[in-house]
């Protein structure tokens, strides 16, 4: 045992000269290194749903040390609903992990990454699923880089709630009601006990193919007049290709519920018979 000899002594330090460390402290360094990438650590998968501003709601999937605290991920959520399901996983840092989500279809992003450990202050999502159909629920599945199951679980969903931006906000007293909205004559009676906006959801793919961009810009003129859509919604609408354009127009009325999706359907009829009756419209 040897005593180091200060070489300079101040008010708040002492500096002495160490000739040489420790090899058992520098090889157990590189073992505590090691043992990090290799031993997975308890980990936690926290799930928040964003309302639909774009048309359909995302589902953010965070990957998180175990030991962050809920709140502090949450606050930084904004207007993201959190999903309460047990969280509990096995990550390893620098392991490459992908999310699978059923039913398929979903877009997810990104296809797949590497865990890293984030103790703050911002938490990303991981990964994001976009709901562009309503299910109730999804069974959600998270895989390492060698396709193996470390967390599963069924995530029922809430439903479908759409913020409204300030401009669209009207006085209690000067609001329509939905119904209201959509005259008589353009209201379509629910076929054989299914509402309007599920019957939108089983041609939806039809529809997006089926519709041309002409036809798709008159519904938008007319779902406006009658105030089932915003401006904002119009214009957003308008940026996109014929595709994108059909597949955010039939999900933005659907997410509204069975009055705009009934004023949809009765516009379509009259823009475009043909199309209408290959849906089963008319």
């Amino acid at each position: 045992m040897s005593i180091l000899e200060p070489l300079q002594i101040t008010n708040t330090h002492v500096v002495v000269k160490v000739p040489h460390l420790s090899a058992f402290g520098t090889v157990w360094d590189l073992v505590r290194r090691f043992m990090e990438i290799l031993v997975p650590i308890t980990g936690q998968i926290q799930l928040y749903l964003r309302p639909p501003d774009i048309g359909y709601p995302i589902l953010d999937v965070l990957l998180l040390p175990g030991n962050i605290p809920l709140d502090e991920v949450s606050i930084q959520q904004k207007d993201a609903q959190n999903i309460r399901i047990s969280s509990d996983c096995h990550l390893s840092v620098g392991k490459r992990y992908r999310v699978h989500c059923e039913p398929e279809g979903f877009t997810i992003q990104p296809e797949q990454t590497d865990f890293r450990l984030n103790y703050g202050p911002n938490f990303y999502p991981t990964f994001e699923v976009f709901l562009t159909t309503n299910p109730k629920r999804v069974t959600l599945m998270v895989q390492d880089q060698e396709s193996r199951e470390v967390w599963k679980r069924i995530v029922p969903l809430p439903g479908p709630q759409r913020n409204v931006p300030t401009v669209d906000r009207i006085p209690t007293e000067d609001r329509v009601p939905t119904e209201d909205r959509v005259p008589t004559e353009d209201r379509v009676p629910a076929e054989d006990g299914v509402p309007a906006h599920e019957r939108l959801l089983s041609v939806r793919i039809k529809f997006k193919s089926g519709a041309s961009d002409a036809v798709l810009n008159q519904l938008l003129d007319k779902l406006l007049e009658r105030r089932i859509i915003n401006d904002e919604e119009m214009q957003s609408a308008k940026t996109k290709d014929k595709i994108q354009k059909a597949e955010y127009l039939i999900d933005t009325v659907r997410f509204k519920g069975p009055e705009a999706s009934s004023a949809l359907i009765a516009a379509l009829c009259e823009v475009d018979p043909c199309l209408s009756r290959e849906l089963n419209f008319n």
